[in-house]
């Protein structure tokens, strides 16, 4: 009879544990909760993230917020995650880089299992850009200008992706940068300041100087070319260079799958209105929903394709 006792206890501790965080995910999200992105306010992932965001305090009833934390490239923000709770009141927005390059270049404190995605919503219009009046428009006339003239090169960190992309395009189309530097955001500003001559930028940036015609794209890092500058061509087309720039929602590993399943649904719901849909219009970015299974083959997949990019990081 004490045997028997004592195993219906343990069944009961064992159930309890086993139930908790079933029990919790039932009621998500018990607290407020916070998305974090890594970079300045203002790009097309912080816009997007704001949209989630609000779709989460409107669905759920519980404040959802956006928190930027840039610098290091990425990495403060990331690493924040990171050393989140597996409960999902933590929710990391993050670029692909942070899950391919900086890990294939151990240089960050988090691996390939850091991570659970829950889906990938945007591939952005990432692109090569410079000022409207520079006396060249294209890859190919910026290498010939760049043989006799100084051209500097402003990007997002010696680890993001675009980056080591625009300078292996530069070896293969013989572009020769005099100079480059790394930017937390780079916009109309740093064109018009003449801190560099040559931007990696996305056009949500620098939209309004591309309307006023004082900037204009070289090319684009997307799967084809852009609805804002159908003449100009993508890096794949010039330098055979396919890989693009997306971004995703990510949670520390361990995070219950029926929170996870709620944060999907929520994100979609949001990402399926005529507000993203004007954005997507006006920008050019393609919004869409991946899910975590085919996220996780997609990382799996870049982190192959990656490899043979690493040599252009520093």
């Amino acid at each position: 009879m004490k045997k028997l006792k004592k195993l219906i206890i343990g069944c009961a501790v064992v159930c309890a544990a086993v139930g908790a965080p079933v029990a919790m995910a039932s009621d998500y999200p018990s607290r407020p909760v916070k998305f974090i992105v890594p970079w300045p306010p203002g790009d097309l992932e912080d816009v997007l993230t704001r949209i989630i965001a609000e779709e989460m305090t409107s669905e759920t009833g519980k404040p959802a917020t956006v928190v930027n934390k840039p610098g290091g490239g990425a990495v403060i923000g990331t690493a924040e995650v990171a050393r989140a709770k597996p409960d999902g009141l933590t929710i990391g927005s993050f670029v692909n880089d942070l899950l391919t390059f900086k890990i294939l270049s151990d240089s960050v404190p988090w691996d390939s299992s850091t991570f659970e995605p829950i889906g990938i919503f945007l591939d952005y219009p990432f692109v090569l850009a410079t000022r409207g009046d520079a006396p060249y428009s294209s890859m190919k006339e910026l290498a010939d200008y760049s043989q006799d003239h100084k051209v500097s090169l402003g990007h997002f960190g010696y680890q993001a992706g675009p980056t080591a992309m625009t300078f292996k395009a530069a070896k293969q189309l013989g572009i020769k940068f005099s100079s480059d530097a790394p930017f937390d955001v780079t916009d109309c500003s740093t064109l018009a300041n003449g801190d560099v001559d040559v931007i990696n930028t996305t056009t949500q940036l620098i939209l309004a100087c591309l309307k006023s015609g004082d900037a204009k794209i070289l090319t684009s890092f997307t799967s084809e070319r852009l609805s804002l500058s159908p003449d100009v061509p993508t890096l794949n087309e010039i330098a055979g260079i396919p890989l693009t720039t997306w971004n995703g929602l990510f949670v520390p590993k361990g995070t219950p799958e029926e929170v996870k399943a709620r944060i999907a649904e929520i994100a979609q719901k949001a990402l399926d209105s005529d507000r993203v849909r004007e954005i997507s219009k006006t920008t050019g970015a393609i919004v869409y929903w991946q899910g975590e299974e085919e996220s996780r083959k997609r990382i799996a997949d870049e982190m192959e394709q990656s490899k043979d990019l690493l040599i252009y990081m520093r």
